[in-house]
C-alpha cells in the first residue's frame, strides 16, 4: 500500500454512515495536514458509503463535482468522517461528508463537502483548454530545493514531487514575477499512479498562487470547488494555477490540471484568504 492510501484508508465503525482513519506529521504543510488530502479523505468515505446504499447507482465511483468548506485546519492524528446520501440518480449520485477530529475532548468540524459521483470510464472531449508548454520536470525546480529548515516544517514535500516551471518560480528566490501563475508537473513520490480522487489533492498540492505576488503570507482555503473531467492516465501530471483578483482579504486560486496524454482531467477554483506575512 502506498502512503497515499494509507492516509486516506478508513476503518468501518457500527455505524454505516461512519469511517475513522488517522492523519499523519508526513502529510503536513506548516502546521496543518494538507487540504487536499482531507478532501481525498472524504471522497473515500463517501464513495464507500454510497457504495453500500441499495439506492446507490454500482458504476458511480467516480467523484465529479466536490464543493467543500474548511471550518478549522486538521492536525494530524484521528479523525472521524460521516457521510450522507442525498440523491441516487441514473447518472449521477450524491452525498454530504464531514470530517471530525476530537480537540479537548469535544468534536470539531473539520471540513464539510457535498460531492457527486458518476462514471467518467471513456468520458469524452469535444473542447478543452490547452496545456501549458512546459519544460520537462528534470529541467525543472524540484521543491526539494528550497532550503532545509522550510522542507523540516512542510513534510508534505516529501510524499509528492513537484517541478515549478523555472519561468514561475523566481517568488522562491525573492523574484516573484507579478503574473499571478505558478505552473508545473507533479506526481506522488511512491510508485502510486493518480486517480479521480487523487486528483482532488493535486488540485490543492502547489504553493499558494499569492507567492508569485509578492505575498508569502498564509492563504486559509475558506471554499473549494473541483470538477474532475477525465480519469488520468497515468504518469506526471501537469498543473497551471493563477488569479485574477485580490482584495479584500481575498483571492480566488483557479487550478487546471492535464494528465500525460495532455487531456484535461480536472479543475478548480477556491476562495482564500490572503495574510500578508
Amino acid at each position: 500500500m502506498s502512503e497515499y492510501d494509507d492516509v486516506i484508508r478508513l476503518e468501518p465503525t457500527d455505524h454505516p454512515d461512519r469511517r475513522q482513519g488517522a492523519f499523519t506529521e508526513s502529510w503536513m504543510i506548516g502546521n496543518a495536514v494538507n487540504g487536499g488530502v482531507v478532501m481525498a479523505a472524504g471522497l473515500t468515505a463517501l464513495r464507500q458509503h454510497l457504495s453500500t446504499d441499495p439506492q446507490e447507482v454500482a458504476e458511480h465511483v467516480d467523484p465529479v463535482v466536490l464543493s467543500a468548506y474548511f471550518m478549522t485546519a486538521s492536525a494530524p492524528g484521528p479523525f472521524t468522517a460521516t457521510s450522507e446520501l442525498m440523491r441516487a440518480g441514473r447518472r449521477l449520485t450524491t452525498g454530504q461528508v464531514s470530517v471530525w477530529q476530537d480537540v479537548d475532548g469535544e468534536p470539531t468540524e473539520r471540513m464539510r463537502a457535498i460531492a457527486s459521483f458518476g462514471n467518467l470510464d471513456g468520458a469524452d472531449t469535444y473542447r478543452q483548454s490547452t496545456p501549458p508548454d512546459l519544460p520537462p520536470p528534470d529541467e525543472c525546480v524540484s521543491a526539494q530545493q528550497a532550503p532545509p529548515d522550510f522542507l523540516r516544517h512542510n513534510h508534505f514535500l516529501d510524499r509528492v514531487d513537484i517541478r515549478l516551471d523555472p519561468a514561475t518560480a523566481g517568488w522562491a528566490v525573492g523574484k516573484p514575477s507579478m503574473r499571478g501563475l505558478i505552473q508545473g508537473w507533479l506526481r506522488l513520490r511512491d510508485p502510486r499512479e493518480p486517480d479521480t480522487t487523487m486528483l482532488a489533492l493535486a488540485l490543492d498540492a502547489f504553493p499558494p498562487v499569492a507567492f508569485d505576488l509578492g505575498l508569502y503570507g498564509w492563504t486559509p482555503t475558506l471554499e473549494f470547488t473541483g470538477h474532475i473531467r477525465r480519469r488520468p492516465a497515468p504518469g506526471w501530471l501537469r498543473i497551471a494555477i493563477n488569479t485574477e483578483n485580490v482584495g479584500g482579504g481575498l483571492m480566488e486560486e483557479d487550478a487546471r490540471i492535464w494528465d500525460s496524454a495532455g487531456s484535461l482531467v480536472a479543475q478548480s477554483r477556491q476562495l482564500c484568504g490572503v495574510r500578508p506575512a
